[in-house]
Protein backbone atom coordinates (compact mmCIF):
# COMPACT_ATOMS: atom_id res chain seq x y z
CA UNK A 1 0.00 0.00 0.00
CA UNK A 2 1.38 3.29 -1.56
CA UNK A 3 1.19 6.52 1.08
CA UNK A 4 -0.69 9.55 -0.52
CA UNK A 5 0.86 12.51 -2.17
CA UNK A 6 1.67 14.82 0.24
CA UNK A 7 -0.35 17.76 -1.47
CA UNK A 8 -3.78 15.34 -1.41
CA UNK A 9 -5.97 16.26 1.59
CA UNK A 10 -6.71 12.66 3.36
CA UNK A 11 -9.65 11.45 3.74
CA UNK A 12 -11.12 9.92 7.01
CA UNK A 13 -10.80 6.16 7.62
CA UNK A 14 -13.57 3.86 7.60
CA UNK A 15 -13.34 1.46 10.63
CA UNK A 16 -15.37 -2.06 10.80
CA UNK A 17 -14.61 -3.66 13.85
CA UNK A 18 -15.66 -7.64 13.51
CA UNK A 19 -16.36 -8.72 17.38
CA UNK A 20 -17.86 -11.68 18.60
CA UNK A 21 -17.21 -14.39 22.01
CA UNK A 22 -14.52 -16.96 21.37
CA UNK A 23 -14.53 -19.31 18.67
CA UNK A 24 -17.58 -17.66 17.11
CA UNK A 25 -16.45 -17.49 13.47
CA UNK A 26 -14.64 -14.16 13.24
CA UNK A 27 -11.64 -15.23 11.26
CA UNK A 28 -13.72 -17.22 9.40
CA UNK A 29 -15.59 -14.14 7.87
CA UNK A 30 -12.08 -12.21 8.08
CA UNK A 31 -10.95 -14.93 5.80
CA UNK A 32 -13.98 -14.72 3.18
CA UNK A 33 -13.92 -10.58 3.47
CA UNK A 34 -10.40 -11.00 1.87
CA UNK A 35 -10.78 -14.07 -0.59
CA UNK A 36 -13.49 -11.73 -1.95
CA UNK A 37 -13.10 -10.38 -5.74
CA UNK A 38 -13.86 -7.39 -4.20
CA UNK A 39 -11.42 -3.73 -4.23
CA UNK A 40 -10.01 -3.86 -1.09
CA UNK A 41 -6.90 -1.88 -1.80
CA UNK A 42 -5.83 1.02 1.03
CA UNK A 43 -7.53 -1.53 3.42
CA UNK A 44 -5.44 -2.60 6.57
CA UNK A 45 -6.22 -5.79 8.51
CA UNK A 46 -5.55 -5.64 12.48
CA UNK A 47 -5.78 -8.70 14.01
CA UNK A 48 -6.36 -9.00 18.27
CA UNK A 49 -5.78 -12.36 19.81
CA UNK A 50 -5.72 -13.02 23.63
CA UNK A 51 -2.52 -14.90 23.80
CA UNK A 52 1.07 -14.99 22.77
CA UNK A 53 1.07 -16.87 19.67
CA UNK A 54 -1.14 -15.19 16.67
CA UNK A 55 -2.95 -18.19 15.04
CA UNK A 56 -5.11 -16.21 13.58
CA UNK A 57 -2.76 -13.49 12.34
CA UNK A 58 -1.07 -16.55 10.39
CA UNK A 59 -3.84 -18.29 8.89
CA UNK A 60 -4.67 -15.03 7.41
CA UNK A 61 -1.30 -14.61 6.31
CA UNK A 62 -1.07 -17.65 4.38
CA UNK A 63 -4.62 -16.73 2.55
CA UNK A 64 -2.29 -13.83 1.11
CA UNK A 65 -3.20 -10.69 3.51
CA UNK A 66 -0.85 -8.13 4.84
CA UNK A 67 -2.50 -8.46 8.92
CA UNK A 68 -0.67 -6.49 11.60
CA UNK A 69 -1.09 -8.36 14.93
CA UNK A 70 -1.74 -7.19 18.44
CA UNK A 71 -0.75 -10.31 20.68
CA UNK A 72 -0.26 -10.84 24.56
CA UNK A 73 -3.29 -9.01 25.71
CA UNK A 74 -6.66 -7.28 24.61
CA UNK A 75 -7.16 -4.69 22.98
CA UNK A 76 -10.32 -3.06 24.49
CA UNK A 77 -7.75 -3.00 28.40
CA UNK A 78 -4.10 -4.13 28.35
CA UNK A 79 -3.35 -3.20 24.43
CA UNK A 80 -5.18 -0.02 24.37
CA UNK A 81 -2.06 1.62 24.62
CA UNK A 82 -0.62 -0.97 21.50
CA UNK A 83 -4.09 0.02 19.35
CA UNK A 84 -3.71 3.63 20.23
CA UNK A 85 -0.27 3.40 18.55
CA UNK A 86 -0.49 1.21 15.82
CA UNK A 87 -3.44 2.93 14.45
CA UNK A 88 -1.49 6.31 14.80
CA UNK A 89 1.56 4.66 12.63
CA UNK A 90 -0.79 3.01 9.88
CA UNK A 91 -2.15 6.66 9.56
CA UNK A 92 1.20 8.15 9.32
CA UNK A 93 2.54 5.50 6.99
CA UNK A 94 -1.09 4.74 5.08
CA UNK A 95 -3.76 7.02 5.42
CA UNK A 96 -5.64 4.03 4.38
CA UNK A 97 -9.42 4.01 3.28
CA UNK A 98 -10.48 1.59 5.57
CA UNK A 99 -9.47 -0.22 8.66
CA UNK A 100 -10.87 -3.78 9.36
CA UNK A 101 -10.07 -4.52 13.83
CA UNK A 102 -11.11 -8.40 14.18
CA UNK A 103 -11.14 -8.50 18.06
CA UNK A 104 -10.15 -11.16 20.21
CA UNK A 105 -12.84 -12.90 21.40
CA UNK A 106 -12.91 -10.98 25.08
CA UNK A 107 -12.90 -8.00 23.55
CA UNK A 108 -15.74 -5.11 24.70
CA UNK A 109 -16.33 -3.24 21.55
CA UNK A 110 -17.47 -0.35 23.34
CA UNK A 111 -14.35 0.32 24.67
CA UNK A 112 -12.46 0.20 21.52
CA UNK A 113 -15.46 2.53 19.80
CA UNK A 114 -14.19 4.59 22.98
CA UNK A 115 -10.44 5.09 21.87
CA UNK A 116 -11.85 5.85 18.39
CA UNK A 117 -13.60 8.10 19.72
CA UNK A 118 -10.86 10.18 21.03
CA UNK A 119 -10.33 13.78 19.71
CA UNK A 120 -6.96 12.74 18.51
CA UNK A 121 -8.72 9.68 15.93
CA UNK A 122 -12.03 10.71 15.29
CA UNK A 123 -10.56 13.86 13.28
CA UNK A 124 -8.77 11.38 11.21
CA UNK A 125 -11.28 8.18 11.13
CA UNK A 126 -14.30 7.48 11.60
CA UNK A 127 -16.05 4.20 13.22
CA UNK A 128 -18.53 3.12 10.59
CA UNK A 129 -19.62 -0.28 11.27
CA UNK A 130 -19.79 -3.06 14.03
CA UNK A 131 -20.40 -6.63 13.03
CA UNK A 132 -21.39 -9.49 15.58
CA UNK A 133 -20.95 -12.86 14.83
CA UNK A 134 -22.73 -14.90 17.32
CA UNK A 135 -22.39 -18.93 17.95
CA UNK A 136 -26.08 -19.69 17.44
CA UNK A 137 -25.26 -22.47 20.41
CA UNK A 138 -23.80 -19.18 22.95
CA UNK A 139 -27.39 -17.98 22.69
CA UNK A 140 -29.32 -20.44 24.19
CA UNK A 141 -26.84 -20.45 27.00
CA UNK A 142 -26.53 -16.08 27.09
CA UNK A 143 -27.74 -16.01 30.64
CA UNK A 144 -24.16 -17.29 31.73
CA UNK A 145 -22.09 -14.96 29.57
CA UNK A 146 -23.10 -11.82 31.50
CA UNK A 147 -22.50 -7.81 30.13
CA UNK A 148 -19.22 -8.92 27.65
CA UNK A 149 -21.53 -11.09 25.63
CA UNK A 150 -24.39 -8.44 25.97
CA UNK A 151 -22.06 -5.61 24.86
CA UNK A 152 -20.59 -7.48 21.74
CA UNK A 153 -24.50 -8.63 20.61
CA UNK A 154 -25.75 -4.44 21.93
CA UNK A 155 -23.20 -2.68 19.59
CA UNK A 156 -23.32 -4.47 16.95
CA UNK A 157 -24.99 -2.61 13.16
CA UNK A 158 -24.87 -6.20 11.74
CA UNK A 159 -25.71 -9.57 13.74
CA UNK A 160 -24.57 -12.50 12.36
CA UNK A 161 -26.26 -15.77 13.77
CA UNK A 162 -23.63 -18.23 12.75
CA UNK A 163 -23.48 -21.95 12.90
CA UNK A 164 -27.01 -22.57 12.59
CA UNK A 165 -26.29 -25.99 10.72
CA UNK A 166 -25.48 -27.18 14.19
CA UNK A 167 -29.37 -26.86 15.94
CA UNK A 168 -32.70 -27.94 15.81
CA UNK A 169 -34.41 -26.50 13.12
CA UNK A 170 -37.15 -25.52 14.97
CA UNK A 171 -34.90 -23.29 17.49
CA UNK A 172 -33.66 -21.14 14.72
CA UNK A 173 -37.23 -18.89 13.80
CA UNK A 174 -36.91 -18.87 17.88
CA UNK A 175 -33.49 -17.34 18.39
CA UNK A 176 -34.29 -15.21 15.29
CA UNK A 177 -37.54 -13.36 17.09
CA UNK A 178 -35.40 -13.03 20.27
CA UNK A 179 -32.59 -11.34 19.27
CA UNK A 180 -34.58 -8.82 16.93
CA UNK A 181 -37.02 -8.07 20.07
CA UNK A 182 -33.46 -7.63 22.24
CA UNK A 183 -31.82 -5.68 19.57
CA UNK A 184 -34.14 -3.63 17.39
CA UNK A 185 -32.07 -1.49 15.87
CA UNK A 186 -29.73 -4.25 14.51
CA UNK A 187 -29.66 -6.29 11.23
CA UNK A 188 -29.89 -10.10 12.19
CA UNK A 189 -29.02 -12.42 9.36
CA UNK A 190 -28.77 -16.36 10.13
CA UNK A 191 -25.26 -17.71 8.40
CA UNK A 192 -23.43 -20.97 8.22
CA UNK A 193 -19.37 -20.59 8.05
CA UNK A 194 -20.51 -17.00 7.81
CA UNK A 195 -21.45 -16.60 4.28
CA UNK A 196 -22.66 -13.40 3.26
CA UNK A 197 -22.42 -11.54 0.07
CA UNK A 198 -19.91 -8.30 -0.16
CA UNK A 199 -23.32 -6.06 -0.39
CA UNK A 200 -25.11 -7.51 2.94
CA UNK A 201 -21.80 -6.16 4.67
CA UNK A 202 -20.90 -3.36 2.91
CA UNK A 203 -24.81 -1.46 3.76
CA UNK A 204 -24.90 1.50 5.51
CA UNK A 205 -26.01 0.75 8.74
CA UNK A 206 -29.13 2.25 10.66
CA UNK A 207 -28.43 4.46 13.83
CA UNK A 208 -28.83 2.64 16.80
CA UNK A 209 -30.70 3.44 20.33
CA UNK A 210 -28.91 1.82 23.34
CA UNK A 211 -31.04 0.23 25.74
CA UNK A 212 -31.68 -1.01 29.61
CA UNK A 213 -29.80 -4.45 29.02
CA UNK A 214 -32.38 -6.93 29.57
CA UNK A 215 -32.59 -9.30 33.24
CA UNK A 216 -31.45 -12.51 31.89
CA UNK A 217 -28.08 -11.21 31.22
CA UNK A 218 -27.37 -10.77 34.35
CA UNK A 219 -28.88 -13.77 35.77
CA UNK A 220 -27.14 -15.41 38.76
CA UNK A 221 -25.75 -18.40 37.82
CA UNK A 222 -25.36 -21.14 40.91
CA UNK A 223 -22.00 -22.04 41.69
CA UNK A 224 -22.99 -25.53 42.29
CA UNK A 225 -23.66 -25.49 38.48
CA UNK A 226 -20.76 -25.86 36.00
CA UNK A 227 -20.84 -22.55 33.69
CA UNK A 228 -19.65 -23.61 30.18
CA UNK A 229 -16.88 -21.98 29.10
CA UNK A 230 -15.72 -21.68 25.70
CA UNK A 231 -12.61 -23.32 24.27
CA UNK A 232 -10.25 -20.65 22.40
CA UNK A 233 -8.23 -23.62 21.35
CA UNK A 234 -11.00 -25.53 19.93
CA UNK A 235 -11.87 -24.59 16.35
CA UNK A 236 -15.72 -24.24 16.58
CA UNK A 237 -15.50 -23.98 12.96
CA UNK A 238 -15.08 -28.03 12.13
CA UNK A 239 -18.25 -29.98 11.70
CA UNK A 240 -16.85 -32.31 14.75
CA UNK A 241 -19.47 -31.21 17.07
CA UNK A 242 -22.81 -32.92 17.35
CA UNK A 243 -26.41 -31.49 17.01
CA UNK A 244 -28.70 -31.00 19.32
CA UNK A 245 -31.92 -33.95 19.67
CA UNK A 246 -33.99 -33.35 15.89
CA UNK A 247 -33.80 -32.08 12.44
CA UNK A 248 -29.70 -30.97 11.92
CA UNK A 249 -29.89 -27.67 9.69
CA UNK A 250 -28.03 -27.78 5.96
CA UNK A 251 -27.51 -25.48 3.49
CA UNK A 252 -30.53 -26.82 1.92
CA UNK A 253 -32.76 -25.09 4.16
CA UNK A 254 -32.15 -21.78 3.02
CA UNK A 255 -34.65 -20.69 -0.27
CA UNK A 256 -34.53 -18.65 -3.03
CA UNK A 257 -37.47 -16.78 -4.72
CA UNK A 258 -38.60 -13.90 -7.12
CA UNK A 259 -41.02 -11.39 -8.17
CA UNK A 260 -40.96 -9.77 -11.93
CA UNK A 261 -43.94 -7.94 -12.79
CA UNK A 262 -44.20 -4.80 -14.44
CA UNK A 263 -47.23 -3.50 -12.40
CA UNK A 264 -47.19 -0.64 -9.99
CA UNK A 265 -47.38 -0.99 -5.92
CA UNK A 266 -48.58 1.60 -3.53
CA UNK A 267 -45.55 2.84 -1.80
CA UNK A 268 -47.71 2.47 1.51
CA UNK A 269 -48.46 -1.03 1.38
CA UNK A 270 -45.49 -2.02 0.53
CA UNK A 271 -43.64 0.01 3.18
CA UNK A 272 -45.90 -1.79 5.40
CA UNK A 273 -45.27 -5.37 3.74
CA UNK A 274 -41.75 -4.88 4.35
CA UNK A 275 -42.11 -3.92 7.83
CA UNK A 276 -44.47 -7.28 8.79
CA UNK A 277 -42.14 -9.68 6.66
CA UNK A 278 -41.03 -12.54 8.79
CA UNK A 279 -37.56 -12.52 10.59
CA UNK A 280 -36.63 -15.58 8.65
CA UNK A 281 -36.97 -13.32 5.14
CA UNK A 282 -33.55 -11.89 6.30
CA UNK A 283 -32.44 -10.46 2.75
CA UNK A 284 -34.46 -8.52 -0.36
CA UNK A 285 -32.69 -6.60 -3.18
CA UNK A 286 -34.11 -5.35 -6.36
CA UNK A 287 -36.39 -2.52 -8.32
CA UNK A 288 -39.69 -1.65 -6.63
CA UNK A 289 -42.11 0.32 -9.60
CA UNK A 290 -43.93 2.52 -7.63
CA UNK A 291 -46.38 5.29 -9.40
CA UNK A 292 -44.00 8.37 -9.49
CA UNK A 293 -40.86 6.44 -9.44
CA UNK A 294 -38.77 3.15 -9.56
CA UNK A 295 -36.25 2.60 -6.59
CA UNK A 296 -33.44 0.20 -6.01
CA UNK A 297 -34.17 -2.08 -2.03
CA UNK A 298 -31.48 -3.39 -0.55
CA UNK A 299 -32.98 -5.35 2.68
CA UNK A 300 -30.74 -7.35 5.17
CA UNK A 301 -32.25 -8.45 8.15
CA UNK A 302 -34.77 -6.64 9.08
CA UNK A 303 -33.68 -2.93 7.84
CA UNK A 304 -33.35 -1.34 4.19
CA UNK A 305 -32.10 1.34 2.11
CA UNK A 306 -33.33 2.49 -0.99
CA UNK A 307 -31.66 4.13 -3.93
CA UNK A 308 -32.61 6.19 -7.02
CA UNK A 309 -33.11 3.89 -10.75
CA UNK A 310 -33.13 5.36 -13.96
CA UNK A 311 -33.52 2.17 -16.12
CA UNK A 312 -36.47 0.70 -16.76
CA UNK A 313 -39.29 1.02 -14.68
CA UNK A 314 -40.52 -2.50 -13.07
CA UNK A 315 -40.67 -4.49 -9.80
CA UNK A 316 -38.39 -6.81 -10.10
CA UNK A 317 -37.11 -8.66 -6.81
CA UNK A 318 -34.76 -11.59 -5.59
CA UNK A 319 -35.58 -12.89 -1.95
CA UNK A 320 -33.62 -15.03 0.14
CA UNK A 321 -34.88 -16.81 3.62
CA UNK A 322 -34.53 -19.93 5.59
CA UNK A 323 -36.83 -22.43 6.43
CA UNK A 324 -39.96 -21.34 4.44
CA UNK A 325 -42.02 -21.32 1.86
CA UNK A 326 -41.91 -18.14 -0.55
CA UNK A 327 -45.98 -18.57 -1.62
CA UNK A 328 -47.15 -16.44 1.59
CA UNK A 329 -45.35 -14.16 0.82
CA UNK A 330 -45.58 -13.06 -2.36
CA UNK A 331 -49.44 -13.71 -1.99
CA UNK A 332 -48.82 -10.93 0.67
CA UNK A 333 -46.75 -8.60 -1.98
CA UNK A 334 -49.16 -9.18 -4.42
CA UNK A 335 -51.46 -6.99 -2.31
CA UNK A 336 -49.50 -4.06 -2.91
CA UNK A 337 -50.24 -4.05 -6.69
CA UNK A 338 -51.84 -0.43 -7.35
CA UNK A 339 -55.38 -1.73 -9.11
CA UNK A 340 -56.74 0.82 -11.51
Amino acid sequence: MNAPHPNQAPKKTHIMILTGFLGSGKTTLLSRIISWETDLSGTVVLVNEFGDIGIDGLMLKNAGSDIIELTSGCICCTLSNDLRLTLNRIWEQFQPRRILIETSGVADPKSIASVLGEPSFRQRMELKKIVTILDADYWGAREVFGPLFFNQLEMGNLILLNKIDLLEKEAIPLFLKEIHETFPDSQVVPTIHCAIDPETLWMEPAPKTFHIKPIHFYRATSLKTPVPEPDPHHDHDEDSRIPLSGDAVNASYFVTFSFRNPVMLDEASFKKFLALLPWEVFRVKGLVRFPDRTLMLNFVGGKWEWSPWDGEPETRLAFIGWGISGDQTLQNLKKCIVEF
